[in-house]
C-alpha cells in the first residue's frame, strides 16, 4: 500500500460512515444532533523500528512499560499515526464556555473517542485486506494504562509496573516519533493543525516509505508563552513545572461527576495561540 492511500481511507471514513457526527439519541442539546466533531487528519508514517521507539522506554519519558511496535506486533514494519483536529464549532464552544467544558466538547471527548477508535479498527481491516497484518494498540485488548495514583497495572506481557499517569502505548509520544509535532507546556503535542484535537494510530507487517523526520527540539513548537496555564481551571500548568497531571486528573474527576457519563476539560487547548495552528515566534 502505498503512503499516499492512508490519508484517503481516513478521509472516506469520516465523511461517510456517520460516526464522525454526534448522533441525535445521545446529543446534550438539540442543536448539536448531527455536529461534525473533527476537521480532516494529519497522518505521518515511520518505521516500526525506528531507534526513537527505544527513548520511549526511559524513565521520565513514557517508561519501560511502553511495548515496541514489534512487541505489539512481529513483523511490524510501519506505524502509522494520526491526529484528527476537531472543528471549529466544537473549539469555539469551549473556548467561550467559561471554566465548564462546553457541551460540544464533551461530545468530542466521548462521542469523538468512538469515531476514534472505529477508525482504527476500520484502518487493521483495510491493511488486512491489503495482505498484511495490522493492530491498533489502543484498542488492543493488551492495551493497559494507569491514570489513579499509586496503581499497578500488567502491561502486555504480564509485568507489574507501579506507574503513575502513563500507558503501554502513548498516541502523544508515537505522534511525535513519527513527525506530526513537538510537545508544549501542557504536555499536548501542537502539530501544524494546532492542539485540539486526538491521535490515533495503527501498526502494520506492510512496508510503508517512512516520511517522519524527528524534532531534534521536544517543545520546538511551543513559545512557552503561558496562555495554556493561564486557561487551566485547574491551576495544573505552570511555566516552572509545566503540567501536574494530579491536579488535571483531579480536575477531570469533578467533570465526570457533574457530567457523568461524558467528562473533559480542553481548556489549555482553545483561545491560545496553538489552538489550531503552530504559533508564530518573535524575537531573536
Amino acid at each position: 500500500m502505498e503512503r499516499t492511500e492512508i490519508p484517503n481511507i481516513i478521509e472516506v471514513f469520516r465523511k461517510t460512515s456517520g460516526w464522525n457526527r454526534v448522533p441525535p439519541e445521545k446529543a446534550l442539546r438539540s442543536d448539536i444532533a448531527g455536529m461534525e466533531m473533527f476537521s480532516p487528519a494529519l497522518v505521518g508514517i515511520s518505521s516500526a523500528e525506528d531507534p526513537a521507539f527505544l527513548l520511549l522506554k526511559r524513565e521520565g519519558v513514557v517508561g519501560p512499560q511502553f511495548l515496541l511496535p514489534r512487541e505489539w506486533l512481529p513483523g511490524a514494519r510501519s506505524v502509522v499515526s494520526f491526529f484528527l483536529p476537531f472543528t471549529a464549532r466544537v473549539r469555539e464552544a469551549n473556548a467561550e464556555s467559561g471554566l465548564e467544558p462546553a457541551q460540544e466538547w464533551l461530545h468530542g471527548r466521548i462521542e469523538g473517542q468512538e469515531f476514534i477508535d472505529r477508525l482504527s479498527l476500520a484502518l487493521v481491516e483495510r491493511l488486512r485486506e491489503e495482505g498484511g497484518d495490522a493492530v491498533s494498540p489502543s484498542v488492543d485488548e493488551r492495551f493497559a494504562s494507569c491514570t489513579v495514583r499509586n496503581t499497578v497495572f500488567l502491561d502486555g506481557n504480564g509485568t507489574p509496573f507501579p506507574v503513575t499517569f502513563t500507558s503501554n502505548w502513548s498516541e502523544r509520544h508515537v505522534a511525535f516519533i513519527c513527525g506530526l509535532g513537538t510537545f508544549g507546556l501542557s504536555r499536548g503535542l501542537i502539530t501544524s493543525r494546532g492542539v485540539a484535537g486526538r491521535f490515533g494510530s495503527v501498526i502494520t507487517t506492510l512496508p510503508m516509505t517512512p516520511d517522519n523526520v524527528v524534532p531534534e527540539d521536544l517543545y520546538g513548537n511551543c513559545t512557552l508563552c503561558g496562555e495554556c496555564a493561564a486557561k487551566c481551571p485547574a491551576g495544573a500548568i505552570s511555566l516552572e513545572k509545566g503540567k501536574n497531571h494530579v491536579l488535571c486528573a483531579e480536575y477531570l474527576d469533578l467533570m465526570k461527576e457533574k457530567h457523568s457519563p461524558r467528562y473533559g476539560c480542553g481548556k489549555c487547548q482553545v483561545g491560545i495561540p496553538c489552538e489550531s495552528a503552530v504559533p508564530e515566534k518573535h524575537g531573536g
